[in-house]
């Protein structure tokens, strides 16, 4: 499969070329290989018998490496009076069959149909040196006078560096004139005046084949990025993104190489010939600071469907996976959920050819180099459903295989693909066999005794921050969640603390919908839970209006605003006059839980102080491995939170009491005793702010 990294916009900017021209220099010529660099695609497009003019010459030895291997049908021209004559008497004994001609390329002397090859190395990037209007009239009287001297089924064969504005004109040129067009990547080693190897953007071949033009005929356009492996393409802008793809490719490869601060990882994302939208490969590439001389470059595959995991959708995830493997460097890849994978064996024949450029350059020639993933296969991922939300845009459901091969659906806004919005662990369930049947059917259903998220699990922790605990809980405790997901935490409270009644408040009723479809909410009594379609904020502004009080309330709500550095919650939610209306409808002996994602310092220094503005008291607790905090603010400075101090680690004994019978409740309603939620440890490293 031809894989191709994704385009980069620099290769767009004039700017960019400006300067790389100007760091080049004089040493142009070498930039466009020799003739071992070019002979191999070359000779797939040229035979001996062809009649092959040469365009602007200059004094290059191309000519005379080809005639030398038997094409000796060769004339060359070039509007330099003085090269011409250096050139005819450096090759006139040796190669006494070709020709020199001083000539304008615009305006040649020759038959209209002599040439069956016109062969140009450079010239068309040396004459187009912009896109200004008066060099693109130049150009197209270049392009005219080659069409008109080369016969029918001859090619025009361009060595070019492929700049931005050239690209555009030959793409939009030839194809519009009915000329198939196919574009090689040549790989070109140049050296630098001490023989080193050193960084060479890459070199492309235009086949451009004179073909009369038809009324309606479609575009003939491919492109070869290995010698072997052809791609067709539909359009002129497919085919210039996946030369920039190139591009970009040998830029980030330059980027390894020069790289002097391991904590840098670059990204790369490989795309499959007939994926332009979607990249079939995520691959970050993470070095470390070891010297290490027998464990040098790996490949760790991450297990199809766990991507968002910490350790692989994080740089401090990948960067302790790096230092677990032991390895200099270390490419993570990454699968997506668009496409379908055999096996490991399958992945590594797609990836050698490309991960192997991202080699360090100590690597030994012929060196094994490892393949790695977790467990034996690539893991497991079935989309079970696809839809669109009006509020949130497209999302998928999947069902996914987790390390311990246990199987956990998934809520995945595709507007954040690497972020899980929901999840739920399955369990087999066995039902009674209808008549006429031999067997009891078996099917997968959401377990509502396991809390996924750890988050979720301190939330439901901080219940033994109430005031009256257990006459709270006995009595009835009200309780409000802003935010529903896939309905987790909702429907754990509801299965596991018989007596808490619950407002469920979400905006999208596309999410309550695949809450109860896919997520086992819709088997929460109707008597109990009360699910509101509507934004939080209006719901909270209308109890306080109406003078109504919650024991517990609960923001878990995700924001869809990218450009501020706090994901959870929206910023509106955390104003200190919205916090005003939230403190109104709280219960003074009840508890506001906020679930905080904020990486912005400032911004969340902000917010801190708005809700200590407002509530007496303010505590957290940070989520292990996670960006997540759980704020807990109370309207009064009870004595269990007086206790905390911030250098305190010991909870108070109000507080691992109320732990300890939160504890039992959901013991005695679990089913599964062995990997039961154990909320007592929750509050560790609990602290007022």
């Amino acid at each position: 499969m031809n894989l191709l990294p994704k385009s980069h916009a620099d290769f767009s900017s004039v700017d960019y070329w400006d300067k790389f021209f100007k760091k080049r220099g004089s040493e142009a010529f070498e930039w466009y290989g020799e003739y071992p660099d070019l002979c191999g695609v070359l000779h797939k497009y040229i035979k001996p018998s062809d009649n092959i003019l040469v365009i602007g010459c200059g004094n290059s030895q191309l000519s005379a490496d080809i005639y030398d291997v038997g094409y000796q049908n060769i004339t060359n021209i070039d509007i330099s009076e003085v090269v011409i004559k250096q050139m005819a008497a450096k090759n006139a004994e040796q190669r006494p069959d070709m020709k020199f001609l001083q000539m304008d390329l615009m305006k040649m002397e020759f038959e209209d149909n002599t040439f069956s090859v016109i062969l140009d190395k450079g010239t068309l990037d040396a004459i187009m040196t912009d896109d200004t209007e008066k060099v693109s009239e130049d150009v197209d009287k270049m392009f005219r006078e080659l069409c008109r001297v080369l016969r029918l089924g001859g090619r025009y064969i361009c060595v070019s560096l492929a700049q931005d504005h050239i690209l555009k004109k030959v793409v939009n040129f030839f194809p519009h004139e009915g000329w198939p067009l196919r574009i090689h990547r040549v790989s070109v080693q140049p050296k630098d005046t001490e023989g080193h190897r050193e960084f060479q953007m890459p070199v492309f071949l235009y086949v451009c084949t004179k073909f009369k033009k038809m009324p309606n005929m479609k575009q003939i356009l491919e492109v070869c990025q290995l010698e072997d492996q052809v791609s067709r393409l539909e359009s002129t802008d497919e085919m210039t993104t996946a030369v920039k793809e190139m591009q970009h490719y040998a830029m980030v490869r330059q980027q390894i190489n020069k790289r002097s601060h391991p904590d840098d990882q670059i990204v790369l994302h490989l795309y499959g010939p007939t994926s332009s939208t979607s990249p079939r490969y995520t691959l970050h590439v993470v070095d470390s600071d070891r010297n290490a001389r027998d464990n040098v470059f790996a490949i760790f595959i991450a297990p199809e469907g766990r991507e968002t995991e910490w350790l692989f959708s994080t740089n401090e995830g990948r960067k302790q996976l790096s230092e677990s493997a032991g390895f200099q460097r270390l490419v993570v890849v990454l699968l997506h959920r668009d496409h379908s994978y055999i096996d490991m064996e399958n992945i590594k024949a797609e990836l050698s050819g490309k991960v192997m450029e991202l080699a360090p350059a100590e690597l030994k020639n012929k060196t094994q180099v490892p393949f790695l993933s977790l467990g034996d296969g690539i893991g497991h991922r079935t989309i079970k459903h696809r839809g669109k939300s009006n509020t949130s845009g497209d999302y998928v459901i999947e069902d996914v295989e987790s390390d311990n091969k246990e199987l956990v659906r998934r809520l995945v806004f595709l507007s954040n693909p690497s972020l899980v919005q929901s999840e739920a662990r399955l369990k087999q369930e066995t039902s009674k066999k209808k008549s006429g049947k031999k067997k009891n059917v078996k099917r997968l259903v959401v377990d509502s005794s396991f809390l996924s998220c750890q988050h979720h699990s301190t939330i439901t922790a901080g219940m033994a921050l109430l005031g009256d605990f257990e006459k709270s809980l006995d009595s009835g405790l009200q309780m409000a969640i802003i935010g529903l997901g896939g309905g987790g935490l909702p429907l754990f409270i509801h299965d596991h603390f018989p007596k808490v009644s619950l407002d469920i408040v979400e905006i999208d009723d596309t999410v309550v919908s695949i809450a109860k479809e896919w997520f086992g909410f819709g088997s929460v009594t109707e008597e109990r839970v009360h699910v509101f379609v509507k934004d939080g904020q209006d719901y909270v502004k209308e109890l306080a209006a109406a003078g109504e009080t919650k024991d517990v309330i609960i923001f878990d709500i995700d924001s869809k605003d990218s450009s501020v550095g706090m994901s959870s919650p929206p910023k509106g939610f955390v104003e200190a006059e919205f916090l005003k209306d939230v403190e109104k409808t709280l219960h003074s002996e009840g508890v506001f839980i906020l679930n905080l994602v904020c990486r912005d310092k400032s911004l969340r220094e902000s917010v801190v102080q708005n809700l200590k503005s407002v509530f007496k008291t303010v505590l957290n607790v940070k989520i292990p491995d996670e960006v997540n905090e759980i704020v807990f603010c109370l309207s009064n400075s009870r004595q269990s939170a007086v206790e905390m101090t911030q250098d305190s680690e010991i909870l108070p004994e109000t507080v691992t009491g109320a732990l300890k019978k939160l504890q039992d409740s959901v013991d005695l309603k679990s089913n599964a005793a062995a990997d039961v939620v154990n909320l007592t440890c929750r509050l560790e490293g609990l602290h007022i702010l």
